[in-house]
């Protein structure tokens, strides 16, 4: 299901952790329910508070740790010694419960999970190398893909969705320089934690509010995403507070040659195969940030494109310059190319100290050449409530519009091999709620809505008709440790 490898758990760029028929699944829903009767339960004592203000070192920004006794968020005092020595680590579990009532192929209930794991080792406070940094992450993927199974939509219903392994996602060191304005990066890095990203859209579970369906589906297996990383390099330069320019060069394939009836994930199963031999792909992008400190309104604007070079099939045409659909080897085209805009911008802001909270709203707009791309234009588009329950300041509401274009070409060939279905587009809508149950613990209702699941296919059951539009609910559960 080479679908489902779109998106990817909610992770802070450069490392760091954040809320974020299955095997396993019965033990997973014990685990989670017994953690968080064992939270809901442990009282506000002073043991469990006192570190609250960081007492405890290495504890992830938002982690449940400070609502477990101090042993338990300490473990005996491994953690704070790790971390004054330059070594902290998080844990986090998400699961997804996501089921279409209506619509699709088929109707029925899915349960995926994320465990991921890593390291973060300041070098400098470790070994006195001055700037260098090294990250690290796993992950144990299980559960079942209802975008793949239930809709074969482009957009992926869960961010999370993967070929169910254990894998190594990203392994790199990072050093700055010209006191920290400069960063360069190497290893196995993935593109979806730096670039293409809008702030708002990481409150969404659907994989195209994070990396984007034209992206995915335009780049070789989506490129450099979650859960394949591959080995690159990344440059950020930041030269004040306002302004940052980055840019990135990978090995443009992750997986290599995969027979077509495979998951790209079966083709990479651990995430070990390091593979330097394709054609690279290049990513570079510029933002610029206003309003980041004081009272006023904060946003930012971002700029980038992308630049893949190795050969690309046309879509309608054969290399004898007929159609495609009459028959022949596809035109070869040189290399393949997109260019995108993103803004984030808050537009009113809640009287009080401390971080921003109030209603944001964010954008993105992309192209890609129809020649050679099913998806030659994306937008989307959302706005963001937070702090609107006194009661509650960190719960979050969020809606989101996404709408992929097919391109004329792809249509073209649909038309041309006398289809009676013919793509055109894909919409979806995303209305979700995310309540924080205690600070690393939140639990977050969710409704989609797909117009065009595909961008208005065929069913398999009755290729005289297009798969129909579907209406998805599921709740997602986030633990970070």
């Amino acid at each position: 299901m080479v679908g489902v490898l779109r998106g990817g758990p909610l992770r802070k760029a450069g490392g760091g952790w954040l809320p974020g028929p299955a095997r396993g699944q019965d033990g997973a829903l014990c685990s989670l329910a017994a953690l968080a009767a064992a939270v809901a339960a442990e009282p506000a004592s002073a043991q469990t508070m006192e570190h609250r203000g960081g007492a405890v070192l290495g504890l992830p920004e938002s982690s449940i740790a400070t609502s477990l006794p101090r042993e338990l968020a300490d473990l005996g005092g491994v953690r704070s010694a790790l971390a004054s020595r330059g070594i902290t680590f998080g844990i986090n579990y998400v699961s997804d419960v996501l089921g279409n009532v209506s619509g699709g192929t088929k109707q029925s209930t899915h349960y995926v999970g994320l465990l991921e794991a890593g390291v973060d080792v300041d070098l400098e406070k470790l070994a006195g190398w001055r700037g260098l940094t090294f990250h690290a992450d796993v992950f144990q993927i299980h559960g079942t893909s209802i975008s793949g199974v239930n809709l074969g939509s482009l957009a992926a219903v869960s961010n999370i969705e993967a070929y169910p392994s254990t894998r190594l996602f990203e392994l790199w060191f990072e050093q700055k320089l010209l006191g920290d304005k400069l960063a360069i990066r190497f290893g196995q890095i993935a593109a979806d934690a730096e670039f293409f990203i809008a702030d708002g859209g990481g409150n969404f579970i659907n994989s195209t509010f994070g990396w984007t369906t034209i992206s995915s589906d335009n780049i070789p297996v989506g490129g450099p995403i979650y859960p394949i990383a591959t080995p690159g390099v990344q440059v950020s330069f930041h030269p004040n507070d306002n302004l940052k320019i980055t840019a990135g060069l990978w090995n443009g394939d992750p997986v290599g040659p995969c027979p077509e009836d495979l998951d790209p994930g079966q083709c990479n199963k651990h995430g070990l195969d390091f593979r330097l031999e394709d054609p690279p792909l290049l990513v570079a992008e510029g933002a610029y940030s206003y309003n980041r400190a004081g009272p006023g309104l904060p946003g930012t604007i971002k700029l980038g494109g992308w630049r893949h070079f190795g050969d690309f099939d046309d879509l309608r045409r054969n290399d004898g310059g007929g159609l495609l659909a009459g028959g022949g080897d596809p035109l070869k085209h040189d290399g393949n190319h997109g260019i995108y805009a993103v803004i984030d911008q808050m537009v009113y802001r809640l009287p009080g100290a401390g971080d921003p909270k109030g209603v944001s709203i964010f954008a993105r707009m992309a192209g890609s050449p129809s020649d050679r791309n099913q998806i030659d234009v994306y937008a989307d588009a959302g706005v963001v409530f937070t702090g609107f329950i006194p009661m509650r300041p960190s719960d979050v509401f969020g809606a989101a519009f996404a709408y992929s274009g097919i391109s004329s070409d792809a249509s073209g060939f649909d038309q041309d091999s006398g289809s009676v279905v013919i793509r055109n587009y894909e919409s979806v809508l995303e209305l979700s709620y995310t309540a924080q149950i205690v600070p690393g613990f939140t639990i977050q209702p969710d409704f989609q809505y797909f117009w065009n699941p595909g961008g208005h296919v065929a069913d398999p059951a009755d290729p005289m008709k297009a798969v129909k539009d579907a209406a998805v609910f599921g709740v997602r559960s986030t633990i970070n440790y």
